[in-house]
């Protein structure tokens, strides 16, 4: 781990000999190509058109490394030196495409083309710091060569993604990201912040605890999200309907019922009875309008709408709450 983060063990830029700068160029086309074969294996079956630009700039990559080894067997023979990138310090680094596929397909795009730029980037930077010129000449070579891979992309994507094709793929995401979790979150907010105002406050009125009233709260509000979160994904695999992992769906509607009964029972943690009423009014209060934000924001709810019905709804539980407990 330490080697890793302060580069012991590694060899700098400088002391690279031009063949082992060839071999490391080798290498990095080689991780490249793996690299946008595995964008396009993982985006192939929602985003059909981006997986044929990532299986086209694979094969780009996969001529400059002919290319580059064509260069190496004519200068030094067949042997090709084994150094990577992590074999040298300050080396730019590539992330694992399982840390970029779930950002979405514009983040998986603009990763490749930060690669190209990284390449190039560096190349010229390490052509500043050398004074041999067949060395310069051949960093030089590998930046021009970086550039054109970029420019190269931008034409794979034209052709390959037009800017119909991307509003679809963009306008797809948008919905399954909205089935998977914003419905579901959005479900479990409305049941979690709503349907505990009655158990919290008629507890609240009836003892004039906070602690007991918080009980009751952290219990409704664990209780209602593992209830929830179990019907959500037990209900639907997500198979027929699309709506995504069940797994995924149950854990944004599990936490978010959760997180919106213990946002008004928390505030009991106050001793002080009025003191914690007012303050879990209050989070009543802002729970509901981000209730009615979210389905403005997503859902295209008209606000007004949107806030009329949870307001009057939560004004309902509410006042059954507090009757009930003032009994």
């Amino acid at each position: 781990m330490l080697s890793r983060v302060f580069g012991f063990g590694r060899r700098s830029f400088d002391s690279l000999s031009e063949q082992e700068i060839l071999a490391l160029a080798i290498s990095s086309e080689e991780d490249d190509s793996r690299i946008y074969r595995a964008y396009a294996d993982g985006v192939r079956d929602e985003f059909p058109h981006s997986a044929k630009m990532f299986d086209a700039m694979a094969a780009e990559e996969d001529g400059h490394r002919a290319a580059l080894i064509e260069l190496h067997r004519a200068r030094f023979g067949e042997r090709i030196p084994l150094i990577r990138r992590e074999h040298v310090r300050g080396f730019y680094e590539r992330k694992p495409d399982w840390l970029v596929r779930p950002l979405g397909i514009d983040k998986v795009r603009g990763q490749a083309a930060d690669m190209e730029r990284q390449a190039q980037r560096f190349y010229e930077e390490a052509m500043k710091q050398t004074s041999d010129a067949s060395t310069r000449k051949l960093l030089g070579d590998l930046a021009a060569a970086e550039g054109k891979h970029e420019a190269v992309a931008q034409s794979m994507e034209q052709t390959h993604v037009p800017a119909d094709v991307q509003a679809e793929e963009r306008t797809a995401e948008r919905r399954q990201f909205i089935l998977t979790y914003v419905q579901p979150g959005l479900a479990g907010l409305m049941d979690g912040s709503v349907s505990t105002l009655a158990p919290i406050f008629a507890a609240a009125f009836a003892t004039g605890d906070t602690w007991q009233t918080f009980l009751v709260g952290l219990s409704a509000s664990v209780g209602a999200g593992i209830s929830m979160g179990f019907t959500e994904a037990a209900h639907d695999d997500g198979k027929l309907s699309g709506r995504g992992s069940p797994l995924k769906r149950g854990l944004a509607s599990g936490i978010m019922t959760a997180v919106g009964g213990l946002g008004h029972a928390l505030p009991y943690l106050i001793p002080d009875f009025w003191t914690a009423t007012t303050v879990a009014v209050a989070v009543v209060f802002v729970e509901l309008w981000a209730i009615a934000f979210i389905q403005n924001r997503y859902m295209e709810t008209p606000f007004l709408r949107a806030a009329f019905q949870v307001v009057l709804g939560g004004a309902l539980v509410f006042a059954a709450g507090v009757l009930i407990g003032s009994a």
